[in-house]
């Protein structure tokens, strides 16, 4: 079978029968194609575009301007040692937890175009730091799927670890590194001007953020045609043939498939440990449509996908394990404080511009923090930035 696969005539002969299928499932369901694209704009509009964009113009700055280089730095005695990878990629681990898919994996992808890590670095960090950020899991997941925001903190936790053990493990990915070298020097702190970063992190924060809705909107649009033809039904029931319970894989495909459709398909209200557990592996996976995300930034680049594909799997496993450990010593069915209750739960509420506001907010506070820390290790080192072009 994978003799016959390799064959490119066989491939082309696919890809055109499955084209020819998406057009007679376009033509004999027209209002379903259009219900899933509104869905899509939808989520573009409210979520994807105020959460990504600011944080894309950050690790874009971060690296152009050489703070990243310069926190390597120091974080150099501490990434080494853990993952293996130079201090520089510190900035894509930080930006990957608190700007969500796929902040990180983004900025792991400049901190290589620079020369900043080589290309077995980059591939490392690309297995563990594209994750979710806190507010999707809190407010989202949390209050507005689970309800409990004790559930959502319980997930963010075990996501936060499960990636950190996927880069500890992933660490020995590679082989030895002869002399502790790596293997593409990096190149000297670059030179730009502010109005030249700023204009080309603005410029690419947007076509990156276009290219992610475009996805979005596909998959969403694939999701209600394979739900509307009956196709996830059929693959579910394939799934409950190999042990699985009919409702747990109808839900485990959706998750495969597209992230927020799986998650949102796990409210209930009985066997609390497994849906919760099954949010866990769906948050570490991600879903295709994330992966279709990253894999665009990747086309031209050299860097594996298995490695990335096989780091998000482990990811998922990991964290679906941690979190079914847990909920056995906590009682997520104690109730919450009001408070808590209410903060996660205006987070899931969030509109375009209050989500716009937060986001740029964050982002700034982001950006302020790193600069800060670059200028007192420079000022302990006795150095001097690097002079701007004119």
């Amino acid at each position: 079978m994978l003799t016959i696969l390799r064959k490119s005539g066989f491939r082309d002969a696919l890809a055109g029968l499955a084209l020819l299928v998406a057009t007679a499932a376009l033509v004999a369901a027209p209002k379903e194609a259009i219900a899933g694209a509104k869905d899509g704009l939808t989520l573009c509009f409210n979520v994807i575009v105020p959460s990504l964009f600011p944080f894309f113009v950050l690790s874009s700055l971060v690296v152009d301007l050489g703070l990243a280089a310069y926190l390597g730095r120091a974080m150099e005695g501490l990434m080494r040692p853990l993952f293996r990878v130079s201090g520089s990629c510190a900035a894509a681990v930080a930006l990957g937890f608190i700007g969500g898919y796929p902040v990180g994996a983004r900025t792991a992808l400049q901190l290589y175009q620079q020369g900043l890590c080589s290309k077995t670095e980059a591939e490392r960090l690309l297995a563990f730091c594209n994750n979710s950020g806190p507010a999707f899991i809190l407010g989202v997941v949390g209050a507005g799927v689970f309800g409990d925001g004790r559930v959502g903190l319980l997930l963010y936790l075990t996501h936060a670890l499960a990636s950190v053990m996927v880069g500890l493990l992933f660490r020995f990915y590679g082989g030895p590194e002869r002399g502790g070298v790596p293997a593409r020097r990096p190149k000297p702190i670059g030179t730009v001007t502010l109005p030249a970063a700023f204009t080309g992190a603005v410029t690419r924060a947007m076509q990156s953020t276009l290219n992610i809705c475009g996805f979005v909107i596909f998959f969403a649009v694939v999701l209600r045609m394979l739900s509307a033809f009956g196709v996830l039904s059929a693959v579910a029931d394939l799934l409950s043939l190999l042990g699985f319970q009919e409702e747990w894989a109808r839900r485990l495909v959706a998750g495969l498939l597209e992230l927020s459709s799986g998650v949102s398909s796990l409210q209930g209200e009985a066997q609390l440990a497994g849906r919760v557990s099954m949010a866990a592996f769906m948050l570490g996976w991600a879903g295709l449509s994330v992966h279709c995300q990253v894999l665009s930034f990747l086309v031209d680049s050299a860097l594996s996908a298995k490695v990335y594909l096989a780091g998000k799997l482990c990811h998922g496993l990991i964290a679906a394990g941690l979190t079914y450990a847990l909920t056995k010593v906590v009682p997520l069915s104690a109730p919450v404080a009001d408070y808590l209750i209410d903060q996660t739960e205006s987070i899931a509420a969030l509109d375009f511009s209050s989500a716009l506001a937060i986001s740029t907010v964050a982002a700034f506070a982001g950006w302020l923090t790193i600069t800060a820390l670059c200028g007192v290790l420079l000022r302990k080192k006795g150095g001097n930035p690097p002079r701007k072009g004119v």
